[in-house]
């Protein structure tokens, strides 16, 4: 399967693009002087959708073309199903890896960063920060890689909908960059440590879209394709169950979390019928 270069270079281009907007979390909570819990809870809601939505309407249904196409009606139907559950087999082992004190999914307000619990911070609770604080990173750097994988090959196949994920992603990644620099700065005063951990969590996302090129591209056959297609519609259908809804609604605002969720399916419901041949 060949892909032109300008498809390729669009795929990392927006890969990178949903990882860096971790840093874009890291600057609102030193540039903010409250957390906008309604911001919050609508863009996670609407990264949920528009993750569900994709996922199944157009992903899923797509890797069961390519597979029912190359093995045939009853086993390509059989593979798609068991790749669709393996991927949110394979999301679920990787949330496991993630202790849960340092989840980077547990929502962190900008107000834990106000000037008089800085200076009352004692030396062994700013070592538990800093703790906090990595693992956060390390935790949101083990979730981002297939996040990445899944945008790459994504955009490979549509850019239309490879794009709609990374904005989805992109969302969702603002409040992780909150989880890790909250701590981070509570801990050391560095703004700048703070945004730099923040900003290197994202960064899996690309690795993962590095290393799906580098490992997968030279057997990207059809049913390959179809198969990792499936994979990436339960990875991500298990993100946005488990985390971004969740998520959305522990910042308070569950009404607004609802909604958020149906203008993201709405949403790329109308993107899709806009860009039909």
């Amino acid at each position: 399967m060949y892909f032109q270069s300008h498809v390729l270079l669009l795929a990392f281009g927006v890969t990178i693009l949903a990882g860096l907007s971790t840093g874009i979390g890291s600057l609102m909570a030193f540039f903010a002087k409250r957390t906008s819990t309604k911001f919050l809870a609508v863009a996670l809601g609407f990264s949920g959708g528009v993750m569900i939505y994709v996922s199944m309407i157009d992903i899923f249904p797509t890797a069961k073309t390519a597979l029912v196409g190359t093995l045939g009606d009853i086993k390509g139907n059989w593979i798609t199903v068991i790749a669709f559950f393996s991927g949110m087999i394979l999301a679920a082992l990787i949330d496991k890896l993630v202790p849960t004190l340092e989840n980077p999914h547990e929502p962190r307000c900008i107000e834990e960063m106000s000037p008089d619990r800085d200076n009352s911070v004692k030396i062994a609770d700013t070592q538990a920060l800093m703790k906090t604080g990595i693992f956060a990173a390390l935790a949101i750097a083990v979730h981002n890689f297939p996040e990445g994988v899944a945008t790459f090959t994504a955009t490979l196949k549509n850019p239309t909908i490879g794009i709609a994920i990374a904005v989805a992603i992109a969302l969702h990644n603002i409040p992780e960059g909150i989880a890790v620099s909250v701590p981070i700065y509570f801990a050391t005063g560095s703004k700048r440590k703070a945004f730099w951990l923040s900003l290197l969590s994202g960064m899996a996302e690309p690795v993962g879209a590095f290393l799906a090129w580098l490992v997968l591209m030279p057997y990207l056959s059809d049913t390959l394709f179809g198969i990792l297609f499936a994979g990436v519609a339960g990875i991500m259908v298990f993100i946005a169950i488990d985390e971004l809804l969740p998520a959305s609604r522990q910042y308070g605002e569950s009404h607004l979390s609802l909604y958020g969720l149906l203008g993201g399916m709405a949403t790329m419901a109308v993107s899709m019928l806009l860009f039909l041949k």
